[in-house]
């Protein structure tokens, strides 16, 4: 795999602009939590959108568009324009966890990935009601309210915290994670199904969880993440191993030291 390219000065302002606006989504977000919504479906009866959701991915690609118009914007409800030929990428889910949102389930988040050349480059995800904001840029580390984080430093997948999710078409579909949930159940410490990937990430990569896997999720919900595991020591990757991951297609996260075990479990649900 050759070198990611090398950040140009713009990064930083891109960086700053990206962690105000997940502030301000946020703070919209708080503002809103447990009151009165719209709430519509989108792909199936579990797939919610809620106008919250809209207001807070109005506000992020305005901004983007009002300040880096050349950038292009692949956003989870569809505005902005995703250019092919950008050199920069803003990839955003302007509430992750909106099941949780729309119940009044405390757990979501603002995700903003920032990709350059290609290449993921910055990532920010803001918790608005823990006040807890993830941060990384590529080669420098990663952040949680500007301090510097690490994945844990378990080597054992049976004492080790998991987490995972379900998609939206487990109703009908045959690949539904429940024969991998079974076989981790038995595996690991404890799992946890919070509804929020993002979070799920960025709790991979402060240690708090040892790993993370999950079928079926889109770019919006791994960009930043991902980044920020990566960035805290861990490693993400596909279920064999692989770069597809940033895909959404299948993702496996972890403090590297269980990450061949998980994927051990991985392979023998798919038998």
């Amino acid at each position: 795999m050759t070198s990611p390219t090398p950040l140009p000065d713009e990064a930083t302002p891109r960086r700053e602009l990206a962690v105000r606006l997940a502030r301000e989504a946020g703070a919209l977000q708080k503002k809103r939590y447990s009151t009165d919504l719209r709430i519509a479906t989108k792909s199936s009866a579990v797939d919610l959108v809620t106008e919250v959701d809209e207001a807070c991915e109005a506000l992020i690609v305005g901004a983007i568009e009002a300040e880096w118009p050349g950038d292009a914007i692949l956003a989870e409800e569809g505005s902005g324009a995703d250019d092919p030929g950008a050199s920069w990428r803003w990839v955003i889910d302007p509430l992750d966890g909106t099941t949780n949102y729309a119940h009044g389930y405390p757990r979501f988040c603002v995700s903003i990935g920032i990709e350059y050349e290609g290449e993921p480059a910055i990532g920010v995800v803001y918790d608005p009601l823990l006040d807890e904001l993830y941060t990384a840029v590529r080669g420098g580390g990663a952040l949680l309210n500007g301090e510097p984080i690490q994945v844990s430093d378990e080597t054992d997948l049976t004492r080790s915290l998991l987490a995972t999710g379900f998609a939206y078409d487990r109703r009908k579909s045959e690949q539904d994670n429940l024969v991998q949930f079974a076989n981790f159940l038995k595996a690991a410490r404890g799992l946890r199904r919070d509804g929020s990937a993002a979070l799920d990430l960025c709790y991979v990569a402060a240690g708090r969880f040892e790993g993370f896997w999950e079928f079926k999720l889109s770019p919006w919900d791994v960009a930043a993440g991902g980044l920020i595991v990566r960035e805290a020591g861990g490693r993400v990757s596909d279920a064999d191993g692989g770069e597809s991951w940033r895909s959404g297609t299948m993702v496996v996260a972890s403090n590297h030291a269980i990450h061949d075990a998980m994927l051990r479990v991985l392979g023998d649900a798919a038998r």
